[in-house]
């Protein structure tokens, strides 16, 4: 798979809800470092003005491998709604990837697909 292709799939996932009228406004950028490794970012803005904001370093050389990621999603105020990401804090909790909660507690989780971010913030909004 070549990082276009995985960009693709993104774009696509993003296309298929903006069609339900929930998605206002998006934008997805990516750095190719090579034509397998690189940076996707982006932020999608729904029609309530929540927003997710997320980054990937991916790799997908051999299979898809997210070396670091974060998925921030937050409501029209700013406020955290949830955020997943495998970044190490002080102190470090028992597990790699985690979920933060709008309670300020961490929660382990596995690494999310893009699409079940998307489906997991519908479901929030309706």
């Amino acid at each position: 798979m070549l990082l276009s292709e995985y960009l693709s799939g993104i774009a696509k996932a993003i296309d298929e809800y903006s069609k339900t009228n929930l998605i206002i406004d998006s934008d997805l950028n990516t750095d190719f470092r090579t034509e397998k490794i690189g940076i996707v970012r982006g932020s999608i803005t729904f029609v309530d003005e929540s927003r997710p904001v997320f980054a990937e370093y991916v790799d997908v050389r051999y299979k898809v491998e997210k070396i670091t990621y974060s998925y921030h999603y937050q409501d029209g105020s700013g406020n955290l709604i949830f955020r997943y990401d495998n970044a190490r804090h002080k102190p470090q909790p028992a597990f790699k990837d985690h979920k933060h909660l709008s309670s300020s507690k961490i929660i382990q989780s596995d690494i999310p697909d893009f699409s079940a971010i998307l489906d997991e913030i519908v479901e929030y909004l309706v």
